[in-house]
């Protein structure tokens, strides 16, 4: 027998649907227009219940039909009783309509500056204690590397070398070039008053090689290669591969952190070299094409100007920022989520701490380097 829909009431407020027979999509369901003409003529309704004793079979019909009668229930202010129906329709009709309140969300979006900046903070503060964690499981893992006992192997390691190094060589060319161009020009915007454009040398040298080498360097590779590695661990973390790597007794640290760490502190060193004599050659270019310098004088005011100390200040310092990088990469790969958006969550967080990280160190190292006379 087709589903059947009757209307009773057992109190002047309080109407009764009676629901009989099959309500499945094949035979189909009776429409919601006897229930909404009842409704706009009696206005003393206020609950709405249920008789689901002798509905014999249902499907997704049935539960189209409820949707439609909540969503009246809702247009008059009617109050729904599900009690009557069968216990898996009652249940998916929790769910169906288990939403924030309109008013909550209303006021989540109207909250204070001082209520966000205070959700921050907290937020901070219970990331603290797995930052913590994550950094003692690395530490541990040079220290067994130290002894021999890591577990990676070595052509990974070579491959991701092999991936942030000469891979990375082209964009780390072409910013460095246009930094050195900038620092150039602006610098012979204020010596030419004084016809002091020899000093271009120095200025380009002694700020490529303490500073703007590594720190170009650092945020590049916090683009490209923190990126990449939040997106890899993250993904590998969505397929449950990191949690299979536990289960057959390797450690993820080991296997997947270590050679990416070990990666980038290794090749950071000749990429701030590299970008350090990119920066260089651009600002010879500039003073030899637009102030008239020859290269030679160009050269010998360079190597005047600068000291070993200049150098592997620069060189240091962009060693400490590629741990960082890959630090901050593997952090957020590792705390990633189990869904598509939270690996994407995860590669916008690895870029942004790893360029905080680089800051927060510049401007340490910086402070750090001038109070030793370095």
């Amino acid at each position: 027998m087709p589903g059947q829909l009757s209307l009773e009431f057992p109190a002047p407020d309080n109407l009764q649907l009676v629901l009989a027979g099959s309500w499945l999509l094949a035979t189909g369901a009776p429409p919601v227009r006897d229930l909404e003409q009842q409704l706009l003529k009696d206005g003393n309704i206020r609950r709405i219940s249920f008789n689901g004793k002798a509905i014999s079979d249902w499907d997704s019909a049935l539960l189209t039909f409820l949707a439609r009668v909540y969503r009246l229930a809702g247009e008059h202010s009617i109050d729904i009783d599900p009690a009557g129906l069968p216990d898996g329709a009652r249940r998916m009709m929790v769910l169906a309509t288990a939403v924030p309140p309109a008013e909550a969300a209303g006021k989540h979006g109207k909250e204070s500056l001082l209520g966000r900046i205070g959700q921050i903070a907290l937020a901070m503060w219970r990331a603290t204690p797995e930052m913590l964690r994550f950094l003692g499981e690395v530490t541990l893992s040079l220290g067994r590397l130290v002894r021999g006992k890591a577990q990676f192997r070595g052509s990974d390691l070579m491959l991701l070398i092999q991936d942030v190094g000469p891979q990375a060589l082209p964009i780390v060319a072409l910013v460095s070039f246009l930094v050195g161009l900038i620092v150039a020009y602006m610098g012979a915007a204020q010596l030419a008053q004084f016809g002091a454009q020899i000093y271009i040398a120095n200025l380009v040298g002694l700020g490529m090689t303490r500073e703007m080498g590594a720190l170009m360097t650092g945020v590049i590779m916090a683009g490209r290669t923190g990126a990449a590695y939040a997106a890899q661990l993250g993904t590998m973390q969505v397929n449950e591969e990191i949690d299979a790597f536990r289960t057959l007794g390797f450690n993820p640290i080991d296997f997947l952190v270590l050679p990416r760490m070990l990666a980038l502190i290794l090749i950071m060193p000749g990429m701030v070299l590299y970008s350090d004599i990119v920066g260089i050659t651009a600002g010879m270019f500039v003073s030899v094409t637009a102030f008239d310098i020859g290269t030679f004088e160009y050269y010998q005011q360079t190597v005047r100007s600068m000291e070993w100390r200049h150098i592997w200040g620069g060189v240091l310092k962009g060693t400490i920022y590629g741990m960082l990088i890959a630090f901050a990469g593997c952090l957020r790969g590792i705390q990633c989520g189990r869904s598509a958006q939270a690996v994407g969550e995860a590669t916008t967080s690895a870029v942004v701490t790893g360029i905080l990280f680089i800051v927060i160190a510049a401007s340490l190292l910086t402070i750090l380097f001038q109070q030793l006379g370095i």
